[in-house]
This record gives structure tokens, sequence and C-alpha cells, in this order.
């Protein structure tokens, strides 16, 4: 039995990996730690999380990770943390930045320190980064001794506290494992993000916005997969992975054009519902991972093909429109161009 605390649990990738424990080991226990900003909501958690059917497996604890006293008293009960708590959107830190920093870099220090208070109980702290502290891909496939060159304020706090948990890491030896996963796309995906936005676009029949001409290129990993592996992570030997930074993709990528293609395909509308925006600040042109540290220390691939992972997502969102509808006023932002046009993106 291990008693996993999961910061941001709520949100997209964190939700996807607690029913992912919550299924396949029956008789671990879950802490979530999620302040339900926009993004994150307890209709994402198993949906009997608070029924005596759930036998108090999963604990939801509303709480801020900034918090260095709630967090260290879940601590204190923990024997695996993921760390997902993050703000997450590239657009939406270009408009408005401050709580990027304050939750990705302070709230990551927060719970760095409180692993460290708790450090004789902690068997594993995996860190939640992401390929876009990488910026644009400087090499045909981005292994993880590529430069960091975080290109936005959201790339930049989380390459902050990629590094921050390094550091803890090499200063006091913590557990520490940091995982940095490329797009993932999947069910519970928030609309603001580009493949769910596309789909209920679809579903709504209204145009599919592209940044510039969409030839941006993303390496499109299905969420399921990047559970899988941040699992193997958490049951691999300690001195396997422990102080490593891990890239969790496909080796394959797509141009966002390719990707509204394929929507509208799949979902049989016409290409004609696809429309043009001016190109974002800061934008990444192209990230294509190197998995194969993954694959050599984990034993792990991504199983599932990008057609077949559209597929299922679509699915989701065609059966749980009562969830994503309430998301529809925030999938416009404003912001400026860098032609200095203002525009929603």
């Amino acid at each position: 039995m291990k008693t996993f605390l999961v910061t941001g649990g709520a949100g997209f990738i964190g939700s996807n990996f607690v029913h992912h424990i919550f299924t396949k080991y029956p008789d671990d226990r879950i802490l979530v730690l999620d302040l339900l900003t926009y993004a994150g909501s307890v209709d994402n958690l198993p949906t009997d999380f608070q029924s005596a059917n759930a036998s108090g497996r999963i604990e939801f604890w509303y709480g801020d990770v900034r918090n260095a006293s709630l967090v260290e008293n879940l601590m204190r009960r923990t024997d695996v943390v993921v760390h997902f708590a993050a703000e997450t959107h590239v657009t939406r830190s270009i408009f408005d930045n401050y709580h990027f920093f304050e939750t990705d870099v302070l709230g990551t220090q927060v719970v760095s320190n409180a692993v460290l208070r708790c450090a004789d109980r902690i068997e594993r702290f995996v860190h939640i980064s992401t390929s876009e502290v990488y910026g644009t891909a400087e090499t045909p496939l981005m292994n993880e001794e590529h430069s960091l060159k975080p290109l936005s304020p959201y790339a930049s706090a989380k390459a902050g506290a990629d590094r921050l948990v390094y550091s803890y890491w090499a200063t006091y030896q913590l557990p520490a494992v940091i995982v940095r996963p490329f797009n993932n796309f999947g069910p519970r995906q928030h609309l603001e993000k580009a493949v769910p936005r596309f789909i209920t676009s679809c579903l709504l029949d209204e145009p599919l916005r592209l940044h510039g001409q969409g030839v941006a290129q993303r390496d499109w990993i299905y969420v399921e997969d990047t559970c899988e592996a941040i699992d193997r992570i958490v049951h691999a030997p300690r001195e396997r992975v422990v102080g490593e930074a891990i890239n969790i993709g496909a080796d394959v990528s797509l141009s966002v054009a390719e990707v509204a293609h394929h929507v509208v395909k799949q979902m049989q509308k016409p290409d004609s519902l696809i429309t043009y925006v001016g190109d974002r600040p800061g934008q990444v042109f192209r990230h294509t991972a190197d998995a194969s540290k993954a694959k050599r220390l984990l034993g792990w691939a991504p199983t599932m093909t990008f057609d077949e992972g559209l597929a299922k997502t679509i699915e989701w969102y065609r059966m749980h429109r009562h969830v994503w509808e309430k998301q529809l006023w925030m999938r416009e932002i404003p912001i400026v161009t860098g032609s200095g046009k203002q525009e929603l993106h």
C-alpha cells in the first residue's frame, strides 16, 4: 500500500493520473490537493470518490500549494508525491502572468520544502515540468540535454520550478524526478487548449482558429500514455530514476494545422471551418521529443497513435457536453499579437 499526494489532482493530467492510480492499484490511497482554479474541477475526479464504494481511498483537500502548513500536514501522511499543481496555459501567461510565477515557482518551493522536512518517509517526489522549458527545437529530436530557452512567461516559470527541484536533489538528495511531458491531449482537458478547443468548435459548428498559418509543430501524446510513464517512474528502482529529467513524448510531431485537419476529418466537418488569426507572441515553432531515455529507464513506450487517441478524446467530449459547456466563456483570451494588434486567441 502507498499513499499518494497528488497536487493539482483535479486538473487535466493530474485527474487522469488519479483515475489511473485509483483503477490500477485498489489498495493505494490518494490525497488530492487542488485550489480549483478555472482549469480544475471535482467533476474530473472518479465519480464515486465521495461514496461508500471508494472506502476512503480518495481524500480531496481544497487548498493552495503555497499554504506551507497544509502541504506539510498532508506530506506527513504521504509516501509518493506527484506535483502537477501549476498554471499551464501559454496564451493566458501572456495576458496575465503574475499567478504563473506565484503558483509554479513559489508553490513548487513550498512542496519541495515539505518533502525535505518529511524526507524520512517520502519514497519518490515526481515533479511535472513541461517540454516548453526547451523553447524551439534546436535539433531534430529534443533530448533532456537540450538547452533551456523558455519563450513565454509560462515556460519561464516552469523552467524556474524545474531547476529548483533539481537543486533540491543536488543539495539535499531528495528522491526527486523531473518529468517533461510534451503536448498532452485527452479527456478532461480545458477548452483553452488546442485539441479540445478544436473538437468543441466542431461540435458547435464554429470556426477553428489557428495561430499564424498553423505551422507550429508539437509532439502530441495521449494523456493515458503519460500517466503510465509517471506510474513507472514511481515504481522504478530509486537508483535508476532519482535525480533524472525524463522526456515523455511520442517522438513524432504534427503541425497545429495538421491537427485541425485530423479533427475536422474525424468529425466529418468541412475544412472551411478552419480559420487563421495572428501569430501568438512567444510561439515555439517546433517540439519533437527524444523519449529514448524513458524507454531505456522505464521500459515504456506510447501505446496510442494520434488518431486513436483523438477518436477517444472526441468521444469523451461528445458524451460530456454538460461538463465542458461550463468552460465556453473562457475559450477566448485577449492578447496583443506580435504585429501590435489586439485579438482574441
